[in-house]
C-alpha cells in the first residue's frame, strides 16, 4: 500500500511539474526590453509622403530600423482607436525632428475586408503620416510578437529596436494617455 502511494505521489509531483513548466513558458506578448522583430505588411492608405505605395508589400519595422516608433495592431477600428491614431499621427508631425514613426497594421481572418478597414478608418483619422497596412501573417500577427489572439489592439512603443512598452487594450478601453505617455518618454 506504501508504493501505491509513493507512485502516486511521484506521479501526481511529475504532472504537477509539466502543468508548472508548460505555464511559465507560455509568452502572453513582449515585455520591456524584449527585441521587436521584422514583420511584413501590405500598405493600404495614409503617409502618401512615404515613398511606399498602396498594395506594395514592406517591413516597415526594418524600414523605421531603432527609430523610436509606434506599432499599433488592431482587430478592431472602433473606440477610442481613431483619437489614439490621430494623436500619434499629430505627435509623428511635431517630433520630426527624433524620427519618431508609427503604423497601424490591421488583423483578422478575411484579408479582404482587412484592407477595407484599413481604408476607413485612414478615412476616419485623416492621418498625413501613418500608414495603414494589413499584415502577412493577418491572423495572428507577427509570431514573433506573441500577440493575443483576444485583445482587439495591442501598441508597441519602441525604441533602438527594443521594445518600452506593449499594452493590449478593448477598444474602448484604450488608455491613450498612457501610450502618449510612453511615446514621450521615448523622445527624451
Amino acid at each position: 500500500m506504501s508504493r501505491l502511494l509513493i507512485c502516486s505521489v511521484l506521479l501526481f509531483a511529475v504532472s504537477l511539474s509539466n502543468v508548472l513548466a508548460a505555464d511559465a513558458s507560455r509568452d502572453v506578448g513582449l515585455k520591456q526590453g524584449d527585441p521587436i522583430g521584422v514583420f511584413y505588411v501590405t500598405k493600404i492608405a495614409g503617409a502618401e509622403d512615404d515613398g511606399v505605395d498602396v498594395e506594395q508589400e514592406i517591413c516597415y519595422r526594418c524600414r523605421y530600423g531603432s527609430r523610436p516608433m509606434v506599432i499599433v495592431f488592431a482587430r478592431q477600428i472602433d473606440g477610442k482607436l481613431t483619437k489614439l491614431v490621430k494623436e500619434l499621427d499629430a505627435a509623428v508631425a511635431q517630433n520630426e525632428a527624433s524620427h519618431l514613426s508609427g503604423f497601424v497594421t490591421l488583423l483578422g481572418e478575411d484579408a479582404g475586408k482587412l484592407k477595407t478597414l484599413a481604408t476607413e478608418l485612414a478615412e476616419k483619422t485623416s492621418a498625413k503620416r501613418i500608414p495603414f497596412a494589413v499584415a502577412k501573417e493577418s491572423e495572428t500577427g507577427p509570431l514573433n510578437y506573441r500577440l493575443s489572439a483576444d485583445a482587439p489592439v495591442t501598441i508597441v512603443v519602441a525604441s533602438d529596436s527594443q521594445v518600452v512598452s506593449a499594452r493590449a487594450y478593448a477598444t474602448s478601453e484604450i488608455d491613450v494617455e498612457a501610450i502618449m505617455a510612453d511615446v514621450k518618454s521615448i523622445l527624451n
